[in-house]
């Protein structure tokens, strides 16, 4: 789906102002709340936009230890070893990866003890044959989609 040079206006004021209402965001691009709203749902449509909800922070409710746990997984288990992962909410996002493991695991905790018994408890799960994990110590560059909507936007104007 190609996104164009109005696309990345609206993904830019979505993500600079999301509490504002379809009207106004109309209002300051200076098209019609129509097209506005037309354009939305083909984003949405299109897997472009994949949420509206808020951003929370794991830190803040509670889970500041934030690791990176790498999964091997016994031959054939991916599928039962994901969706079990699925179960666990101090799971955030999982991936299937190449290289060495076979998923990628970001995984918050309330302490140091915490994130120790999650572990376990992996390296437990019926197709998990080892784990190697990696704590963050301090976020450098946080999740963002802003740059890449504004490199994608001089594109489509180029």
């Amino acid at each position: 789906m190609a996104v164009d040079e109005l696309d990345t206006r609206i993904l830019r004021l979505l993500m600079q102002q999301p509490r504002t209402s379809v009207r106004e965001y109309a209002r300051i691009l200076g098209v019609a709340r129509g097209t506005l709203q037309a354009r939305l749902d083909r984003l949405e449509r299109d897997g472009v936009i994949t949420g509206t909800g808020p951003s929370l922070s794991p830190a803040a409710l509670g889970h500041p230890v934030l690791a990176f746990v790498h999964i091997e997984v016994t031959q054939g288990h991916l599928d039962e070893v994901g969706d079990a992962l699925a179960a666990v909410p101090e799971i955030i996002e999982a991936f299937s990866i190449t290289g060495g493991g076979d998923l990628l695991t970001r995984v918050v905790a309330r302490d140091n003890g915490h994130l120790e018994d999650m572990i376990q408890a992996l390296i437990s799960l019926p197709g998990v044959v080892r784990t190697r994990t990696e704590v963050a110590l301090r976020e450098r560059v946080p999740q963002r989609m802003l740059p890449l909507v504004e490199s994608i936007g001089r594109t489509a104007r180029g």
